[in-house]
């Protein structure tokens, strides 16, 4: 049986420090930044990926759950690409305890690659047949993280062409004040008009003159030029 400590060693073999501190910088480890506090170690995703598909079967889930406490944000992010592999290969039950690992961590979960590479994976998925307002309760939270993790959960309700969700956060979220969460409603609404471009019209038409100005980018950036001249200049 794998430990932690595997884990850990393999990815400070493959450690690099002038890509930690570009990795600092990227994700904005320095102070003032959002991602004040963590601690990069310089390991690319393509090879922390490749660590999590050797170990995620023999890892436990108690042992990725206790990965995801570091303080390296890689060994954090290695740990989130378990839990989504041993969540898509799980059976119901499987699936339900990497769901309660991932809420029980979500403090740990706090940066936006983090986020954007387990919630649409673990957390929406597993909320697509079930009570969501486990959803209004992180769109409610304090942490910016709780608050991305909540709109990028619909991605996977949007992949089925279940739009309700990503329009009644967008709705609650829509004056948030940070900018990493505007992106991603922005990001989310986006990926509707992929699917239904009449539908994220009809959303935008009574609030994109209100919405922050880098959420309407994100939201119309696949608009033809002159439709988003529009939007942009508030005459859509």
């Amino acid at each position: 049986m794998a430990t932690t400590t595997d884990v850990r060693r393999e990815l400070a073999g493959l450690a690099d420090p002038r890509r930690a501190a570009a990795t600092s910088r990227f994700l904005q480890m320095v102070p003032g930044g959002y991602g004040e506090g963590d601690t990069a170690i310089g390991v690319p995703v393509p090879e922390q990926r490749r660590v999590a598909a050797r170990y995620w079967r023999d890892l436990s889930l108690a042992g990725t759950a206790k990965l995801l406490t570091s303080d390296v944000h890689e060994e954090r992010l290695t740990a989130l690409f378990i839990l989504v592999r041993k969540f898509a290969k799980g059976d119901e039950e499987q699936r339900g305890r990497v769901f309660d690992v991932v809420m029980a961590h979500t403090d740990r979960i706090d940066n936006w690659d983090l986020v954007d590479s387990s919630a649409p994976y673990i957390v929406g998925p597993w909320l697509a047949d079930k009570d969501r307002g486990v959803l209004d309760r992180l769109a409610g939270s304090s942490l910016v993280w709780d608050r991305r993790i909540a709109v990028m959960a619909t991605f996977a309700f949007i992949r089925a062409g279940d739009f309700d969700w990503t329009f009644r956060l967008s709705d609650r979220l829509l004056h948030d004040p940070h900018d990493l969460v505007q992106k991603a409603v922005g990001w989310m609404l986006r990926e509707v008009g992929n699917r239904d471009r009449a539908a994220e019209e009809a959303f935008l038409a009574g609030r994109y003159r209100v919405m922050p100005r880098v959420m309407l980018r994100y939201a119309i950036e696949k608009f033809e030029p002159r439709r988003r001249g529009e939007y942009l200049s508030g005459l859509a």
